[in-house]
This record gives C-alpha cells, sequence and structure tokens, in this order.
C-alpha cells in the first residue's frame, strides 16, 4: 500500500498578511482572513512551500506585523530564486502582460510553477488570481514547459461555495 504525496501549495505574500493582521473593519476584508485563518487549520492536508520573495515582502513594512508573518511562515521549506524562474517571469511580465509595479507577482507565479506546485494560494485577485489573466498565465507556463499551478484563494482550496 502507497502514501500518496500531499499536494504542493505555494503560500504567496498575502496569505500570512491576512493571517496576521488585525481583524478588517471592512467586512469583505474581514471575511477573507476569517476563511485565511479556517484554511490555516487545516493546512496539514498539503505540503507548503514558500519562497524568497514572499519572505522579502513579509520582512518589509512595521517591524511588528512582519515579525508576525514571518513567525507564521518559519517551519514552511522555502524554494530559492533560479535563472528558469527569472525566465518565465519575464515571459509572464511580457505576455499577460503584467504592469512593472506587478513584477513580483510574475515571480510568484513562476516559482510555483517551476518548482511543480499543485496550487498557488493567493488573495491578489488583481494580478494573480485573475480570470482574464489565467489562461494567459497558464498558457505562457506551459509554452515554457512548465504544468501552471492551479491558481485559487483560500475560499476556493476551503471548497466553500
Amino acid at each position: 500500500m502507497t502514501m500518496e504525496a500531499k499536494p504542493t501549495v505555494y503560500i504567496e505574500t498575502t496569505i500570512p498578511s491576512y493571517l496576521t493582521a488585525w481583524p478588517s473593519r471592512d467586512l469583505v476584508r474581514a471575511g477573507e482572513q476569517q476563511l485565511t485563518k479556517e484554511w490555516w487549520a487545516v493546512r496539514g492536508q498539503y505540503e507548503l512551500r514558500i519562497s524568497t520573495y514572499v519572505l522579502e515582502e513579509c520582512g518589509a513594512g512595521d517591524a511588528e506585523a512582519a515579525e508576525a508573518r514571518l513567525n507564521a511562515l518559519q517551519q514552511i521549506p522555502v524554494f530559492d530564486k533560479s535563472d528558469p524562474v527569472d525566465e518565465l517571469a519575464d515571459r509572464l511580465i511580457k505576455g499577460v502582460p503584467l504592469p512593472a509595479r506587478a513584477a513580483i507577482d510574475a515571480f510568484h507565479i513562476a516559482m510555483a510553477a517551476v518548482a511543480g506546485c499543485r496550487y498557488l494560494l493567493t488573495w491578489n485577485c488583481t494580478h494573480i488570481a485573475n480570470a482574464t489573466f489565467r489562461p494567459k498565465i497558464e498558457a505562457i507556463c506551459r509554452d515554457a514547459g512548465y504544468e501552471p499551478p492551479v491558481i485559487c484563494t483560500p475560499k476556493e482550496l476551503l471548497g466553500v461555495p
């Protein structure tokens, strides 16, 4: 009897941000924060991964908030930057296209694809979990020889209607 491997989830920066932030007064954001906490409670069903990009972003800003974000990620293995990630990110920036201010989002997608993650978990619905961009992202990844991750939110990965 063989054990089936747990699906791998790349955790993008918005996840630890929502997980550790003070409850939002915005009802939608507060709901997303709650769903993030609910998903985090069942994260053991998955192999989690982050990247040096996530650590850099989580370490920025308010020192107390940064410490809380980084503490949440302590036990998660980290993918390092690489030439294949840089090359795929460049293709995504040009091909989707993503604005210069969203270049880091292309690196998150590229890291998850190059590493072979099944899912990329995010609340960034502007440049990552965007239905308009998804077909372009998937085509660019496949053209580069990578299977794209399923880009989703904690709500989707929990199966919440």
